[in-house]
């Protein structure tokens, strides 16, 4: 960026949401555009926020039992086609290669556009004695979805990064603990590292992962009222247990297909925590995912600069030795103002401002980025005050998407209802739902609009009687909302 213009967001989130997500994600420097359509090359500071991401959830997995490992990018195509119902529920999406260099293959090979299909069969393998079980696998890797159109940055591209963790149980308790243990652990992603209020359900049976027989979701608002698939957490029952004949030998020695369970989160959740915080200023990042969480700018004048840049280095390097990532911005060729407007671009949660009367008196002006709230504070144990500003950040950030959330969930009991509402307002609209998936064909083709989650529990009582579309008894409550 060569000039102060550069650093400007010229769109506006309330009136052109897309053009003005594009440009934060290109001039907040988390990724460009690669030479092929629907793909795109993630910038350091952009794969920083994914690898903070990954390690929370990585660290979580492994405190409750799981394992990661690798498996090759390529599935053959005779693999693939072992679970009809995945085969079926991608087959638009995959992507082949059919060559090796200048020799055809003898068999095609799909690049993976999820791994239940090349994982399962090693799963078989490695499973013998319930002794082995749980079993519990997780890899971090790329997708590749071909099908994507209509690309975005992080919310939908043809290549994505994402974990997916498959598990293989004795019984369907066992997986469903899992199934949910993981789900839970993403919405505590969502609540504790992302400042994103999470909604926990399960997908209709219609739109279940192909071959699950459960699909429990985290849907998250965005501030256009449009809905995030923001993780997803599948119950597979026995089915690709039994296409890939894994089988374990109870304590009596006969034979049992194990259950198992698939769970992912991708990049998405970058795209949703973008979409949710930032503004028109630039990007806002909660401080546990910030690569830097505080800048300490110094403001001086000639005869003071020594003096004041000394004391502004001392602070940043007190922040550093208590663990707080910290940068100290004392370029020469740039001014204050180009500064702070860089950072906040850039989406550094705290502000640490420094200049002679700072440096006279003993201490430190905080500024938040969310809201420009300044704090003058004491120099000493800046470390741990700094630390309370950052907890504030965080709580403004969620209390923020909170209060969007709970002003967007809305009822409706008849077909009118919900397209007015939806129309007007977006966000969700909950109504009863007979549980027929041709009830939500008469809102999808008028509006865009779709059943993304019901309730988790099963036997949750219906918010009305009857179905809002049908006029038949309700089974159980459905949101309706536009998706991502």
């Amino acid at each position: 960026m060569s000039g102060e213009q550069e650093l400007g967001i010229t769109e506006s989130k309330e009136h052109s949401p897309g053009e003005w997500y594009a440009e934060v994600v290109q001039k907040a420097g988390l990724a460009d555009y690669a030479p092929m359509g629907g793909f795109i090359v993630t910038r350091p500071r952009g794969y920083a926020i994914w690898e903070r991401i990954q390690n929370n959830l990585d660290g979580w997995f492994k405190d409750t039992g799981v394992q990661n490992a690798y498996f090759p990018l390529f599935i053959p195509e005779s693999y693939l086609e072992k679970e009809k119902d995945v085969v079926e529920g991608f087959d638009p999406e995959v992507a082949w290669v059919t060559h090796g260099g200048h020799d055809e293959l003898e068999e095609r090979l799909a690049v993976r556009p999820t791994s239940e299909s090349i994982i399962a069969p090693f799963m078989a393998q490695w499973t013998r004695s319930h002794r082995d079980l749980p079993m519990r696998l997780n890899q971090w890797c790329s997708v590749v979805r071909w099908e994507a159109t209509e690309t975005k940055p992080f919310f939908r591209t043809k290549e994505f990064l994402w974990q997916e963790g498959h598990t293989a149980h004795a019984d369907e308790d066992g997986a469903w603990e899992e199934t949910m243990t993981r789900l839970d652990q993403y919405a505590r992603l969502y609540e504790e590292v992302m400042a994103m209020p999470p909604l926990k359900g399960r997908k209709p049976p219609h739109d279940k992962f192909p071959g699950a027989h459960t699909t429990t979701t985290i849907e998250t608002l965005m501030p256009d009222g449009k809905t995030v698939q923001a993780a997803t957490s599948h119950y597979l029952g026995t089915s690709f247990g039994e296409a890939f004949d894994i089988t374990y030998a109870d304590a009596d020695e006969e034979e049992n297909t194990a259950h198992t369970t698939s769970w992912g989160l991708s990049w998405r959740a970058m795209g949703a925590l973008i979409m949710t915080h930032s503004d028109d200023q630039g990007l806002v990042l909660p401080p546990a995912l910030a690569p830097d969480q505080v800048v300490v700018v110094p403001i001086w004048q000639e005869d003071n600069k020594d003096e004041v840049v000394d004391y502004a280095a001392d602070l940043a390097a007190e922040l550093d030795e208590a663990g707080v990532r910290v940068e100290l911005d004392d370029r020469e060729h740039r001014n204050p103002g180009f500064k702070y407007n860089e950072h906040e671009l850039h989406g550094v949660p705290l502000r640490v401002e420094i200049g002679p009367h700072e440096v006279e008196d003993g201490e430190a002006t905080l500024v938040h980025r969310p809201d420009g709230e300044n704090a003058t504070v004491d120099r000493e144990d800046i470390a741990e005050t700094v630390e309370e500003h950052l907890d504030t950040v965080h709580a403004k950030l969620y209390a923020d998407a909170e209060e969007t959330l709970e002003g967007e969930i809305r009822e409706a009991e008849s077909r009118e209802e919900i397209l007015g509402t939806i129309g007007q307002h977006g966000g969700y609209v909950k109504c009863g739902w007979c549980g027929d998936e041709d009830c939500e064909e008469p809102i999808k083709d008028a509006i865009a609009a779709e059943i993304v989650m019901v309730p988790l529990d099963r036997d949750e009582e219906p918010i009305h009687d009857d179905c809002a579309i049908c006029g038949e008894e309700a089974e159980e409550t459905a949101y309706f909302a536009k998706s991502y």
